[in-house]
């Protein structure tokens, strides 16, 4: 047999899965190297193996392109039952599902697998701010909606300016349309509005004004969180204020939806894995992520209810149809 018709024979067996595969699983970062979802294959996937929960490297992919979307819509066209497949996602990826940015594609059409750290948002304002308390920011919103200008890193309708949106619908306000927004070049230059008065908050990460934090530039007022973060325990939670938000930026993985369950509870176990691991922990602390531990079906009914409540919002205030 030549060596051509060998190959021809072994890759028929391998597709009727007649032969194993000497191939690792596989980690799609739907950006180019640098940032936050390159971090989490990374991370993840380097961790994953240095414990033992894969017996080989997980090899890292770079597709970027449409904001996540391109790596998206090659999962489900043309990999949803690759059972040895994951991807890194956040909640850029959540929102712009919601907000229809990925050209028809939907969040159902992948399986979200787990989130096990998260850059938490906040609510700053600047030093000598008269707002002592969220619920003061909230009530003068109420009072006259025009009266407080948030400035933050996204565009509007991105997760910067939807978090005061949520906390505003918690207390029954509807008309968001008349909250100010405006969107700038990252979390720096909407600290820099607020500190120099050009508005009276910021809404970003956690991760984004720590120095200013440190600084005494500004007050966090509410970090969006579960819990308070770590390091910066004098700062309560929107929760404990008396205002259901979570709104995290949290880093995590979604994989194919054709695979089966027992596939995506692996996965789920071994997400679990690294999220109870000392290098995971030393992970967080080194990149500045706050515990959040949500896998396996927990973390996909979080998921559809963001996607809900984004969608709702981006509605009310004309970012979709």
């Amino acid at each position: 047999m030549t060596l051509s018709n060998k190959s021809i024979v072994a890759g028929a067996l391998l597709s009727l899965g007649m032969i194993g595969t000497a191939s690792a699983a596989e980690c799609i970062a739907p950006a180019n190297p640098g940032g936050g979802w390159d971090f989490t294959c990374r991370s993840i996937g380097k961790i994953m193996f240095d414990i033992g929960a894969v017996d080989k490297p997980i090899q890292v992919t770079n597709m970027a392109g449409a904001g996540g979307g391109l790596a998206f819509n090659h999962v489900v066209a043309e990999r949803n039952e690759d059972a040895d497949l994951i991807i890194a996602a956040s909640s850029a990826t959540s929102t712009r599902l919601a907000q229809n940015a990925y050209a028809g594609r939907t969040a159902d059409e992948v399986r979200f697998v787990g989130a096990i750290g998260a850059d938490p948002g906040v609510i700053a304002v600047a030093k000598d701010s008269p707002f002592e308390n969220l619920g003061q920011m909230l009530d003068a919103i109420k009072a006259d909606p025009g009266s407080v200008a948030f400035a933050g890193g996204s565009a509007v309708g991105g997760f910067d300016h939807l978090k005061p949106l949520m906390l505003l619908q918690r207390v029954g306000f509807t008309d968001i349309t008349k909250v100010k927004y405006i969107g700038v070049d990252g979390g720096a230059d909407a600290i820099t509005q607020t500190v120099g008065g050009f508005t009276q908050a910021m809404t970003g990460d956690m991760s984004e004004v720590v120095g200013f934090v440190k600084s005494g530039d500004i007050r966090v007022i509410a970090v969006l969180s579960e819990e308070r973060v770590p390091g910066f325990d004098d700062i309560p939670t929107a929760k404990e204020q008396g205002f259901d938000v979570v709104a995290v930026n949290w880093r995590g993985l979604y994989i194919p939806k054709g695979v089966s369950d027992d596939t995506f509870n692996m996965w789920a176990e071994r997400l679990q894995k690294v999220a109870d691991s000392d290098e995971w922990k030393e992970a967080m602390v080194a990149n500045g992520l706050a515990p959040f531990t949500k896998v396996g079906g927990d973390f996909q009914s979080y998921i559809d209810g963001v996607v809900t409540e984004v969608r709702q919002l981006s509605k009310d205030i004309g970012v979709i149809q």
